[in-house]
């Protein structure tokens, strides 16, 4: 599994109440795979498809999606 981080974040915030950081966000390449991953399970309505199956899918989406843009 990669574990790639471009350094991007999506949903930055320092407001959080209950992180005395700063948090830094979830990844722009998970926020693009949780993207890919929803598109995956609405257009398999038999099913047919694992999780780890549709993860990997989602994540291999993410970083296509990445690549075009450059990072």
């Amino acid at each position: 599994m990669s574990t790639k981080n471009t350094g991007v974040t999506a949903f930055p915030s320092k407001d959080l109440p209950y992180s005395p950081d700063d948090h830094k966000g979830m990844t722009l390449r998970d926020d693009f795979a949780s993207k890919a991953m929803q598109g995956l399970i609405a257009a398999d309505v038999e099913f047919t498809m694992s999780p780890r199956v549709v993860a990997k899918l989602a994540y291999s989406q993410a970083d296509a999606m990445l690549e075009a843009r450059g990072e």
